[in-house]
């Protein structure tokens, strides 16, 4: 008696077909794939995190909340110690708030009050005012170099004597930047007006170096003061960061 082949070559068949199946998914898989490179279990593409604005770098949350939210400029000036008269200046700028503060020109050495720093600065103390203030005028001696701030140029600038060191004043007041600190804003530096009383002192400026302490302000060398006087723009509403590293750092 003959068996029926029928069922066994279904059998056969579907056994072909399966071999068939598995062969095919092994030939069109990619040798050279990394295991678990596709599946539910490997691991999506890495995306880049959003990184939030960049801050200016050594400044502290009660010194960056002193910054306005209107200005787009800040001359920096880091002091090297509360009771040391070097310091350094930076320039920052913030053209895209998204990306944040970004550094523009320096470090630079400076100058500032012979004997430091002071958060509560009074006539006559020899210390710079820390703080957050405003620049917004400009004026010199010397011609308007290109300045984009109000450029009051005088005679009355002109200085004489000695500094600290002996070394001679003439010229430190060539070119100045006011720093809005016990002043009006919108007058030449030359205006002597003090809302906060004579007693608290007045006149800071940012000024041409002599090569020694100043009496409160802060001093560039000539040509720094001309770079600064062609950078700050008042449609950014500059202003200017100082004080020693430690009070910044605040």
């Amino acid at each position: 008696m003959s068996v029926p082949r029928r069922p066994y070559v279904l059998l056969v068949a579907l056994f072909l077909l399966v071999i068939g199946c598995s062969a095919g998914a092994v030939r069109t898989t990619d040798p050279s794939a990394p295991r678990g490179a596709a599946g539910p279990e490997s691991s999506a593409a890495p995306v880049e995190s959003l990184r939030p604005p960049a801050e200016i770098p050594a400044l502290g949350p009660e010194t960056r909340a002193q910054i306005p939210a209107t200005a787009r400029q800040a001359v920096v000036v880091t002091g090297q110690g509360p009771d040391s008269n070097r310091s350094a200046v930076m320039l920052y700028s913030l053209d895209d708030p998204a990306l944040g503060w970004r550094p523009g020109a320096g470090p630079w050495p400076a100058h500032n009050g012979m004997e430091g720093w002071t958060d509560h600065h009074l006539a006559d103390d020899l210390r710079s005012p820390v703080g957050v203030f405003g620049l917004t005028d400009a004026g010199g001696r010397l011609p308007d170099p290109g300045a984009l701030l109000p450029y009051d140029e005088q005679q009355r600038f002109a200085v004489s004597g000695e500094g600290f060191l002996g070394e001679p004043l003439e010229g430190s007041f060539d070119y100045v930047v006011a720093i809005n600190y016990n002043r009006t804003p919108g007058t030449s530096p030359l205006d002597r007006t003090r809302p906060l009383g004579a007693e608290r002192g007045g006149g800071i400026w940012i000024h041409v170096d002599h090569g020694g302490p100043t009496q409160g302000c802060v001093s560039l060398t000539e040509d720094r003061m001309r770079e600064l006087l062609l950078t700050l723009d008042p449609a950014k509403q500059p202003v200017i960061v100082m004080g020693d590293a430690a009070s910044l750092a605040r």
